[in-house]
C-alpha cells in the first residue's frame, strides 16, 4: 500500500442557500485503503462524499480535493475546481459510487446486463458485443449465479442481494481507483450484509482500489475498515485506526455511538400470565399462475407461512427473525387479521373472521407500529388528529375535551409534552425528528389501550442512538402497562435486547423456536448459526 494519499481533501465546506452543512472537513485516503466515514443521519457524511464528484445540486462547495493521476508524471487534479466536462471523465473511471438502495439506483426499463454494458461502452470504448461479454464477466465476478441468464433480467426480477451485486459490477466495470460506498448494505438482510462486505473486501484486494465507506453501522466498520472518521453536525470530530478509535474513543460523540448497542432491560419474571395471542398450525398461502396450458384451468399456490405455532403471554415479547422472504411480515399481517389464513389464531379469545364489524373488538386489542414512521404518519394530519384517530373508531362517544386529554396522556407516556414542544397538538409529522415520529406512532397505537403491539422493524429506519432510545421506551412501556409484543426484525441485536422467546423463519417455515438465550446462545440449526455469526 502506497503512503502517498490517493485523495487529499482539505477544508471542504458545503452550503445550501448560505447555510453551511459541512464545516472545513479534512481527510486523506491512500491507495488500497478502506476508510469509513461514520455518523448519524444529518451528520454530513453523504453530502461530503457526493460533493467530491459534483453530485450535490444547488450547493456551494469550497476547499480542495486533490486526486493523484492514474499515470505517473501527470499533474494531480483538484476535483472541486474541475469543470463538469472533466468531472464526467472522472466519474465511473477513476472514482465510482455504490448507492444505498439499488432498486432506485438501477433503471427499471433496462436489463442489468445492458446497464453494466453501457458503462463499459462509454468508459472503455468497447463494441456492443465486447461490452456485453465483459458485463457478463463482471456480474460473474460478483458471485451472481447464472450470470448469462441474470444479465437478461430486469432489476425487479432480482433479489435485494443480487441487485446490490449488479450495482457493484457496474461501479467496478471500469476498475476505478476509488470506490465511494454509501450505506451499501443498509437495505440488505444480516447474512447478505456479510456476503456483500466479504465481496467488496475481496474485490478491493484484487484490484488494489481504495474504498470510502459511508455508514452508521459500527459492526460493519469493525469488520471492514482500516481507519474511521467520525462526523457530527458537519464536523469531523475524530479520526484514526479502527481498533484505536473503538477501544479508546476520545470525543464524547464517538463514545455515544459506540455505546449505542441495544441493552436488555425487560421484565424477566416467570411466564405465568394469560396468553394474549396463540397460534396453532398457522398457514398463509397466495394463488400464483401456473405456466403453460395447465394455467388455463387452475392456479398454483405459494405458501408464505407453513404451520407456525406460538403463544404470547402478557408482559412478554416474541421475536420473529429471518431474512427478506422468510415469511415474518406475512405472519405479522395474519396476526393483525389483515390477510386470510388457515389454522388456529386466537386473539384475546377471539378468532379473526371475514367480517370487519365482528373483528372490531379484537382490533382494539392488537395495534401495530410500522418500520418507517415518516411514511406511516399522514403528512396532512396534526399530531392531535393522528394520535386521537383510534378513539374516533373505538370510543366515538368521547367528546373533544376528553379525547384531547387522552391524546396528551398518550403523548406523555412516550416522552412528548407541550413543555418540550409548544403547540404540540397542532404540529405536523415533518416538524419532528425520526425518533420523535416513531414515538408519535407508538402513542397512536397505545391510546386505545391494546394488550398486544405488533412491532414491524420498529427501529430499522432509525440511527443507532435513536434506536437505543426507542427500544428503551418500548421496554419501559411493557413493564408499566403489561403489554405483549410480536417483534418482527432481521436485527439479532434487537432480538437479544427485547425478546423472551424467538422464532427463526426461512422460506415460510419455523426452523427453530424457544427461549432467546437458548436459540441465539446455543442454536441447533445451521441457518440460525449463520444469522448469529453474521450479527456478531
Amino acid at each position: 500500500m502506497s503512503h502517498e494519499p490517493l485523495l487529499d481533501v482539505a477544508g471542504l465546506r458545503v452550503a445550501f442557500g448560505g447555510k453551511e452543512v459541512v464545516h472545513g472537513v479534512d481527510f486523506r485516503i491512500r491507495q488500497g485503503e478502506k476508510l469509513a466515514l461514520v455518523g448519524e443521519s444529518g451528520s454530513g457524511k453523504t453530502v461530503t462524499a457526493l460533493s467530491l464528484l459534483g453530485l450535490v445540486q444547488n450547493a456551494t462547495v469550497t476547499g480542495s480535493a486533490v486526486l493523484q493521476p492514474r499515470t505517473p508524471g501527470q499533474a494531480p487534479k483538484d476535483l472541486l475546481a474541475l469543470p463538469e466536462r472533466e468531472l464526467l471523465g472522472i466519474r465511473g473511471d477513476d472514482i465510482a459510487m455504490i448507492f444505498q438502495e439499488p432498486m432506485t439506483a438501477l433503471n427499471p426499463l433496462y436489463t442489468v446486463g445492458d446497464q453494466v454494458a453501457e458503462v463499459l461502452e462509454l468508459k472503455q470504448a468497447l463494441t456492443r458485443r465486447q461490452a456485453w461479454q465483459a458485463a457478463v464477466e463482471a456480474l460473474a465476478a460478483t458471485g451472481i449465479p447464472e450470470p448469462e441468464r441474470r444479465a437478461l433480467a430486469y432489476p425487479h426480477q432480482l433479489s435485494g442481494g443480487q441487485r446490490q451485486r449488479a450495482m457493484i459490477a457496474m461501479a467496478l466495470a471500469s476498475r476505478p481507483r476509488l470506490l465511494l460506498a454509501d450505506e451499501p448494505t443498509t437495505a440488505l438482510d444480516v447474512t447478505l450484509r456479510g456476503q456483500i462486505l466479504a465481496l467488496l473486501a475481496e474485490l478491493q484486494r484484487q484490484t488494489g482500489m481504495a474504498v470510502l465507506l459511508i455508514t452508521h453501522d459500527l459492526n460493519l466498520v469493525r469488520k471492514f475498515a482500516d481507519r474511521v472518521a467520525v462526523m457530527e453536525n458537519g464536523h469531523l470530530v475524530e479520526e484514526g485506526g479502527v481498533n484505536v478509535v473503538f477501544s479508546h474513543p476520545q470525543h464524547a460523540y464517538t463514545k455515544k455511538l459506540i455505546d449505542s448497542r441495544p441493552r436488555r432491560e425487560v421484565h424477566e419474571g416467570a411466564n405465568g400470565d394469560d396468553e394474549v395471542m396463540r397460534a396453532d398450525g398457522l398457514r398463509v398461502s397466495y394463488p400464483v399462475p401456473v405456466p403453460g396450458v395447465r394455467g388455463w384451468f387452475r392456479r398454483g399456490q405459494f405458501i408464505a407461512v407453513q404451520g407456525a405455532s406460538f403463544g404470547i403471554p402478557a408482559r412478554r415479547t416474541l421475536g420473529v427473525v429471518g431474512e427478506s422472504g422468510s415469511g415474518k411480515s406475512t405472519l405479522a399481517l395474519a396476526a393483525l387479521g389483515l390477510i386470510p389464513h388457515r389454522g388456529e389464531l386466537d386473539v384475546v379469545g377471539h378468532q379473526w373472521g371475514p367480517h370487519s364489524a365482528a373483528n372490531k373488538a379484537a382490533r382494539r386489542q392488537v395495534q401495530v407500529v410500522f418500520q418507517d414512521p415518516f411514511s406511516s404518519l399522514s403528512p396532512r394530519m396534526t399530531v392531535e388528529e393522528i394520535v386521537g384517530e383510534g378513539l374516533l373508531v373505538h370510543e366515538p362517544e368521547l367528546g373533544t375535551p376528553g379525547r384531547r386529554e387522552r391524546v396528551l396522556s398518550a403523548l406523555a407516556d412516550v416522552g412528548l409534552t407541550e413543555k418540550q414542544f409548544p403547540g404540540l397538538l397542532d404540529r405536523y409529522p415533518h416538524e419532528f425528528s425520526g425518533g420523535q415520529r416513531q414515538r408519535l406512532a407508538i402513542a397512536r397505537a397505545l391510546i386505545v389501550g391494546p394488550r398486544l403491539l405488533v412491532l414491524d422493524e420498529p427501529t430499522s429506519a432509525l440511527d443507532v442512538t435513536i434506536q437505543k432510545q426507542v427500544l428503551g421506551l418500548l421496554q419501559r412501556l411493557q413493564r408499566e402497562k403489561g403489554l405483549a409484543y410480536l417483534l418482527i426484525t432481521h436485527d439479532v441485536d434487537v432480538i437479544r435486547a427485547m425478546a423472551h422467546e424467538v422464532l427463526v423463519m426461512k422460506d415460510g417455515q419455523v426452523l427453530e423456536s424457544g427461549p432467546v438465550d437458548q436459540v441465539l446462545g446455543r442454536p441447533s440449526h445451521d441457518y440460525t448459526r449463520a444469522l448469529v455469526a453474521a450479527a456478531s
